[in-house]
């Protein structure tokens, strides 16, 4: 895994040469992001895939702790940025098992997770060279 300082985080993530896609994608993920701490998501991380894959500009990992909280999460997201940005995910995938949830976006790829699947696939590690911050680093 990299590490990176806060102030390389805080830079990645608003980074002044971004363009409008790029923008519109860090708004939909920080949507995403506060959908999940309104309903007491834990865990939330941002991370800026868009650097390292192309299948996204970011990612967003979200855990949830039951079932219910999972779809709560993933619903309230689909609600906040339907009205905010009048966008649909291209895809769903885990609705009805509940235990992880993908939103797919194109450019962003939501994931709420029950704790034991985050844990088993372990996505920050995964992706562990990708800048990332947590959703509380970057609300301050």
């Amino acid at each position: 895994m990299t590490d990176f300082t806060q102030e390389q985080m805080l830079s990645a993530f608003s980074n002044t040469t971004q363009t409008a896609s790029d923008d519109r994608s860090y708004q939909l993920a920080m949507l995403a992001a506060e959908a999940a701490d309104d309903r007491k998501g834990e865990e939330i991380t941002l991370m800026k895939v868009g650097e390292v894959t192309v299948l996204a500009d970011y990612f967003v990992v979200i855990t949830g702790f039951s079932k219910v909280q999972v779809r709560a999460i993933a619903t309230s997201i689909e609600d906040k940025i339907l009205e905010k940005m009048n966008r649909r995910p291209l895809r769903s995938e885990g609705v009805s098992e509940g235990t992880w949830v993908l939103e797919d976006y194109g450019d962003v790829i939501i994931h709420v997770l029950m704790p034991q699947e985050r844990e088993r696939y372990d996505l920050e590690a995964f992706w562990g060279h990708a800048p990332r911050m947590t959703y509380a680093e970057i609300a301050r």
